[in-house]
């Protein structure tokens, strides 16, 4: 049970992954899907000269690059990544994820902490912990 009242009082920090995966600005857009295909995630964050500027993911590649017939091996991650990042601190509730995602319409938000990148979420990370510890 502890574990439980844990997970209701702190979801973001449960639900989040902590080992979030990074790729330059200037990478094309066959490389960030290979990325996201070798670490098994839906988003990447985006850098360029060592700052976080935005966040690309599958759902950009497919609908602002290939939809509109981009070369993967020319385009740059760039040029469809969402900018600036949208996020949320660590002590906000599930329910206020939930909200920002919806009004903002993306799929993953990233966690912060103090200001501090710690974390990214997904909808289908918010999905299980409805599921197993609360309600919509």
């Amino acid at each position: 049970m502890a574990s439980q009242t844990s997970a209701m009082m702190r979801p973001l920090a449960v639900m989040m992954s902590r080992d979030f995966q990074a790729i330059r600005a200037d990478a094309t857009l066959a490389e960030a899907a290979e990325l996201m295909r070798a670490a098994r995630v839906g988003a990447l964050l985006v850098s360029a000269s060592n700052v976080h500027v935005g966040v690309v993911s599958e759902r950009d590649l497919v609908r602002k690059a290939m939809a509109r017939g981009a070369d993967p091996r020319q385009e740059r991650v760039s040029a469809v990544m969402s900018s600036p990042i949208i996020s949320l601190e660590l002590d906000r509730s599930a329910h206020e994820a939930s909200d920002l995602m919806a009004e903002k319409g993306i799929r993953h938000l990233v966690i912060t902490h103090e200001g501090a990148i710690v974390g990214m979420i997904s909808v289908r990370d918010l999905l299980r912990y409805f599921k197993n510890w609360g309600t919509l």
